[in-house]
């Protein structure tokens, strides 16, 4: 995954490496023998799993303040605009600033790429969004385009009023998305993102159904910053470590925030059957220790890149034909989009470190060895019972 930082490559990296030398062995939640749900994950267990789907992040790091950046989710290697997606919105919590739900809401459909920022630089992120799909080749006559950048409230950590994500910063995010691994964690746009009484941060995870029930994948990305009770698995881990909400009325702890839930999959469905995929990433929202404070602004945005299904712009046809799974047939999908969902999550805050941002404020990364210990305490720690399709 190509990354873009503010610093340079050198400085950022050199940064990065001298805060978690002093940290912890950081990773993803399945390098410490937690595991979630009982389907297989795909070869990169991320969103890129889906065919085609791309992901880029521009990291901004300056001083002590500026902590923030833009990902970019690409749902396919063609023009966008031209070739749009199916796709719905789920709202959880509108407590958002986010712009392009409507139109996706009332057309079903995707018509450029899934930015992710916070949430000042959300309208800057727009148009920066709108210049890079008018300069395709294709769109010279475009006079209309539902741009979709999604937010989050970082300023606990980020010069949020500063604004600092550029058109550049976009761009590169955009031009150098690719497929494969993707960086978790103090990336991207979530770089200054808290959740659930640590740092938080960019997440993905994936589940691809056994041949039996269509061989479909699910991909989720998400840019995790709320707050709750953290639990893993069912483990009280918030309540153990005494991070949580209302824990303490002397420790200021954040409750607001915000999450970005970006599904993918390769199954053929409707706008209508992908939010009801969508809703069912709630359930993780909640298995997790979330519940949607009033200032959190919650949201799933599910597309299809089922090729068949590709909405052309300029079409001579009057009738559309669409390739939809049966409602029956809809089960293993929602069992699947859960559990990445909830890995993705638990991913967010696995691959996060500690991170000190404006005023001197730092969030302190979730402990993983003392999590794991209470996972052990509470038997919740499955290292042993691999994720596995009950079918073939």
């Amino acid at each position: 995954m190509k990354v873009r930082t503010f610093l340079g490559v050198g400085l950022a990296l050199a940064m990065i490496s001298s805060v978690t030398a002093a940290q912890e062995k950081r990773g993803r939640a399945r390098d410490f023998g937690v595991f979630t749900g009982i389907l297989k994950a795909g070869k990169y267990n991320a969103i890129t799993d889906v065919a085609g789907v791309k992901v880029g992040h521009t990291t901004l790091i300056k001083g002590d303040s500026v902590r923030t950046g833009v990902t970019a989710i690409i749902p396919h290697g063609g023009n966008v605009f031209q070739e749009k997606v199916p796709a719905a919105v789920y709202v959880g919590n509108g407590f958002g600033k986010s712009m392009g739900l409507s139109q996706i809401k009332e057309l079903g459909n995707l018509e450029t790429p899934i930015l992710l920022t916070n949430t000042l630089n959300t309208p800057l992120v727009a148009n920066a969004l709108l210049d890079y799909m008018l300069a395709l080749p294709g769109n010279e006559n475009v006079r209309s385009v539902n741009a979709m950048v999604g937010e989050t409230n970082d300023g606990g950590l980020n010069d949020i009023r500063g604004r600092h994500v550029k058109t550049e910063d976009v761009l590169a995010a955009l031009e150098n998305a690719s497929a494969g691994v993707v960086t978790e964690g103090c990336i991207g746009a979530g770089t200054g993102t808290e959740a659930l009484g640590f740092k938080g941060g960019i997440g993905t995870a994936s589940r691809v159904l056994p041949a039996s029930k269509g061989g479909y994948t699910v991909g989720v990305l998400v840019q995790s910053n709320f707050g709750g009770v953290l639990q893993i698995n069912g483990a009280p881990i918030g309540r153990e470590l005494n991070n949580f909400y209302l824990a303490d009325k002397s420790k200021p702890y954040k409750a607001d925030g915000s999450c970005m839930i970006i599904i993918a999959t390769d199954a053929p469905l409707s706008d209508r059957n992908l939010e009801r995929l969508a809703k069912r990433s709630y359930i993780a929202f909640g298995n997790v220790g979330a519940f949607s404070s009033n200032g959190s602004g919650d949201y799933s945005i599910a597309f299809s890149t089922y090729e068949k299904n590709r909405i052309p712009h300029n079409t001579k046809e009057s009738i559309k034909n669409i390739y939809e799974l049966n409602n029956d047939d809809l089960s293993p999908l929602f069992l699947a989009v859960w559990e990445a969902t909830e890995e993705a999550l638990l991913n967010s805050l696995f691959a996060a470190t500690d991170t000190k941002g404006k005023n001197g404020r730092e969030v302190k990364a979730l402990p993983i060895k003392k999590t794991i210990e209470i996972l052990k305490k509470y038997n919740a720690l499955n290292q042993n019972l691999l994720p596995m399709a009950v079918e073939k």
